[in-house]
């Protein structure tokens, strides 16, 4: 049986799990400073795409999807902090996390190139 890929949920779950993951950072300084920034960028993907799939234009379309790369970028580095410091102790959602971030920036990549050589047209 063939899954359906569906970004949007795939992002809603992320997006979940980003949510789950910031509840666990120690109760300090760092902890609530590094769970703040993860929690802002981690879940902005999600409502980011839903702008872009409601785009006026190729341009605009692009644009929408670049802020959604910019906040998975953006979490990717924060993720890697926790892990660096680390803020949790062998967590495997981190590790998940670390990992579905990246195959989220490879799909934002390609879909703006993909839109570009389109628009190029």
């Amino acid at each position: 049986m063939k899954t359906k890929y569906d970004l949007e949920e795939r992002l809603l779950e992320y997006a979940a799990n980003i949510i789950r993951l910031v509840e666990k950072p120690p109760d300090s300084r760092v902890g609530n400073h590094v769970a703040g920034q993860l929690l802002r960028c981690g879940t902005s993907a999600l409502p980011n795409h839903g702008e872009a799939q409601a785009a006026e234009s190729a341009n605009d379309f692009v644009h929408k999807l670049s802020i959604c790369l910019k906040e998975l970028r953006e979490s990717l580095r924060w993720l890697r902090l926790i892990q660096r410091v680390p803020l949790l102790k062998s967590e495997p959602l981190l590790a998940r996390l670390l990992g579905e971030t990246d195959e989220l920036i490879r799909i934002f990549v390609s879909s703006i190139r993909t839109t570009r050589k389109q628009k190029a047209r």
